[in-house]
């Protein structure tokens, strides 16, 4: 990867607006969304990455979650528009390891967290495979540029109470 490119670290991308069907019983962002935005906002990340449609499409490969958690901070509620920040804190060949948060883009206050390890899959196979030595140069780029970010708070956070 070209040391003149500038790698954001870390990455930041719009999660839209809460849309009306987003909103649940209680008068809020219901939990499931977050998930949705979460997952749609990692489409620009993958987009950067080269893991585009057209990509997986050429070369017969897909992206997968292997794991994914959420922490919920503070509620959103209809018209409140989102920004998600995504690091990658860790990747080989065959897997990425990001962090995510959730933010009311006009207040600023943190709304969710989320943490998700994907992975690289062959879809002939169906089994996580390596991913284009083109794609992991850039991605391996982009986890040695995170790396000079601090720690998530939300990073391998252990569900208690």
């Amino acid at each position: 990867m070209s040391a003149s490119i500038v790698i954001p670290t870390p990455f930041e991308t719009s999660g839209g607006v809460v849309r009306p069907e987003w909103i649940d019983h209680n008068g809020h962002m219901n939990v499931a969304y977050y998930l949705l935005a979460f997952d749609e906002a990692l489409g620009g990340v993958f987009d950067y990455f080269g893991l585009t449609r057209e990509h997986k499409k050429q070369h017969n490969c897909a992206t997968f979650v292997g794991d994914f958690h959420i922490r919920y901070v503070r509620e959103l509620l209809l018209g409140d528009a989102i920004r998600i920040t995504h690091q990658l804190v860790a990747c080989d060949a065959k897997r990425l390891h990001m962090c995510q948060a959730m933010y009311h883009a006009e207040s600023g206050y943190l709304a969710a967290q989320s943490e998700v390890i994907s992975l690289h899959i062959d879809m002939q196979t169906r089994r996580v495979a390596p991913m284009a030595a083109e794609i992991f140069e850039r991605v391996d780029a982009v986890c040695a540029a995170h790396a000079q970010l601090p720690r998530p708070q939300n990073q391998g956070r252990v569900i208690s109470f």
